[in-house]
């Protein structure tokens, strides 16, 4: 049967047939070219966004994971984390209260009669019978007042983090709670073992002149500043936190890395992961403030809430110094990303600013020279050289808190601030003049 041009014609002939065919062949061929990177950009999309959400819900547990591996593994860092319940008033309060008690159960009035001469005793013990109320009161008032003193003194400053540091290096200290440490989890309740501080006012109780002290035996007792049903899952997560140590934090980067890189629009894919990233972290700095306030309010009526509550504060201070950082980070980059992208408004941006420091530098009537022509050929290189440098001073910094990272941005921010003063667009450069006529016979 013959094939009809569709005009009504008749047949077409051979040749015309044949070059039909080969349109219609042509035609398919560039349909399925065109099907192909659409559905390879579906794949890709998909594949970026898996990765995005991944690295933005590792974000706060890689935040998580660098301030327990901080904990763990770094002393100093440790140290600096519970120094400050030292000279923490409610924290000194309780501990008094806690220590007096101690020292109260081991000080009765029958042993006072041990440093009283055997012909004296049975005149004293009468009168003691008498007087035993008042005497207790006494005692306790004197070994409270000499707790007071050591416990809100520089020696008890210096005992507490000479103890937190010789003890950091045998046990997995506050979230691990193995061993034996001044601070540590038990169970559902977090303790500090007040014996070094029993020792210290035992001495002084026997300086002062009641040596009577001096039979009091080594005592190890905990001051409960923390209890939550909730503490024992924390200890359980954190332990598997410490074993990912800074590996979390690398695998989140690339995540997110490798979703950027995959998206068909990376610009934008950079600004949604880095303000998502930011995003997620600052809701874990939020869980941790209405966390805190769930426990104190779950407190038994034996803890001191005060004291928790500054025992809480003190263990989350450098966690919630990461949330910070994080969330700056991620508010810096996304700025940035979507500065430099070709939007209205960012090219608006742009433009204003490069207008700003042109007007400041023809104001003050300076001509770059070479050195702007230099600048000029370079400022691409010379740009992201500034950015690289800041993000390797930053990856470099021991544990850059949020005003590091705002002053890192902003060391940039100037530094290209001199990129652009330097390069004077509207000067004729030597390179850029035509050359001279050549003068005719």
């Amino acid at each position: 049967m013959s094939q009809a041009d569709g005009t009504g014609n008749g047949p077409l002939p051979p040749s015309e047939r044949t070059e039909l065919t080969e349109l219609r062949e042509r035609l398919a061929a560039l349909e399925q070219t065109r099907a192909a990177p659409a559905r390879k950009h579906h794949l890709r999309s998909a594949l970026s966004a898996v990765l995005i959400v991944l690295a933005v819900i590792l974000a706060p547990l890689s935040v998580v994971a660098v301030w327990t591996n901080d904990i763990v593994g770094d002393t100093d860092r440790y140290v600096a984390t519970v120094a400050p319940l030292a000279s923490d008033p409610d924290v000194q309060a309780g501990i008094t209260n806690r220590v007096t008690n101690v020292v109260m159960e081991h000080v009765d009035v029958p042993l006072l009669l041990d440093q009283v001469a055997p012909e004296d005793r049975p005149r004293l013990e009468a009168a003691l019978k008498k007087l035993e109320g008042p005497l207790t009161d006494a005692l306790r008032g004197l070994v409270e007042t000499i707790t007071s003193k050591f416990v809100t003194s520089d020696a008890f400053a210096t005992v507490w983090t000479d103890v937190n540091r010789r003890a950091h290096a045998a046990v997995d200290k506050a979230l691990t709670g193995s061993g034996d440490g001044a601070v540590k989890l038990e169970g559902d309740k977090v303790t500090i073992d007040l014996a070094p501080v029993v020792e210290q006012v035992k001495q002084r109780l026997v300086d002062s002149g009641l040596t009577v002290a001096s039979k009091i035996p080594e005592v190890h007792t905990d001051f409960t500043v923390m209890t939550s049903d909730q503490v024992g899952k924390v200890k359980t997560g954190a332990r598997l936190l410490d074993v990912m140590g800074v590996w979390l934090p690398v695998i989140a980067v690339l995540l997110a890395a490798g979703g950027v890189w995959l998206a068909v629009r990376r610009r934008r894919a950079l600004v949604v992961t880095a303000l998502a990233m930011a995003v997620a972290v600052g809701i874990l700095g939020i869980g941790l403030t209405v966390f805190r306030t769930f426990y104190l309010d779950a407190l038994p009526a034996s803890v001191n809430p005060a004291a928790a509550g500054s025992v809480y504060d003190a263990l989350i201070r450098f966690l919630r110094a990461g949330v910070r950082t994080v969330v700056t980070l991620g508010v810096i980059v996304a700025l940035g990303a979507w500065l430099s992208g070709p939007g209205r408004r960012a090219v608006r941006a742009r433009e204003m600013w490069r207008s700003g420091i042109g007007a400041v530098r023809g104001a003050a009537g300076l001509s770059t020279g070479p050195v702007g022509d230099w600048v000029h050929r370079h400022k691409n290189w010379l740009n992201w050289g500034i950015v690289v440098l800041a993000a390797v001073v930053f990856v470099l910094w021991d544990h850059p808190t949020g005003m590091v990272t705002f002053w890192l941005a902003l060391g940039a921010l100037g530094l290209l601030a001199v990129v652009e003063f330097l390069d004077d667009a509207d000067e004729v450069r030597p390179s850029e003049r035509e050359p001279a006529a050549r003068p005719t016979a």
